[in-house]
């Protein structure tokens, strides 16, 4: 290693950009998914990240009447990815990342009420949403197919 890549090596380490997770390492969640049955349907779709940023709509809705819609994205910031949601197009609210593995995201923001844990996962091909209140309580799970 030449003097030249090894002070920019040291530097990147002494910054903390090599640990910390960035939206490039969830291209996974990249697409267009659906989740349709008897209650009704819910869609969520995502752009691959570029620049540092991936967005994201979602909507829910019965037969041919959309019942909700939220904008989303997820950012890189100065201490990793975060996810930012605005259902209804409220004012977003801010979900750091907090666990991250092969094809799984975890977001949580504590003093938030409900959710204040949004995960994804991807199973084969297969997306799971989960959204829960603090600690665990009031899962809710989407199923989501890719389209």
């Amino acid at each position: 290693m030449g003097k030249r890549s090894a002070a920019l090596l040291a530097l990147v380490l002494a910054t903390g950009f090599a640990k910390l997770p960035r939206t490039a390492s969830l291209e996974w969640l990249g697409g267009r998914w659906v989740q349709e049955g008897p209650e009704g349907w819910a869609e969520e779709s995502w752009t691959e990240p570029r620049g540092g940023v991936m967005l994201g709509t979602g909507r829910t809705g019965k037969g041919d009447k959309a019942l909700g819609f939220e904008f989303m994205r997820i950012a890189d910031g100065p201490e990793g990815a975060v996810f930012w949601g605005s259902p209804g197009g409220k004012t977003a609210v801010a979900f750091p990342l907090v666990q991250e593995g092969p094809n799984f995201a975890a977001f949580e923001n504590p003093k938030h009420d409900y959710p204040s844990r949004i995960s994804y996962r991807r199973e084969g091909k297969l997306l799971i949403a989960t959204t829960s209140g603090p600690g665990g309580t009031d899962p809710q799970t989407w199923r989501y197919r890719r389209r």
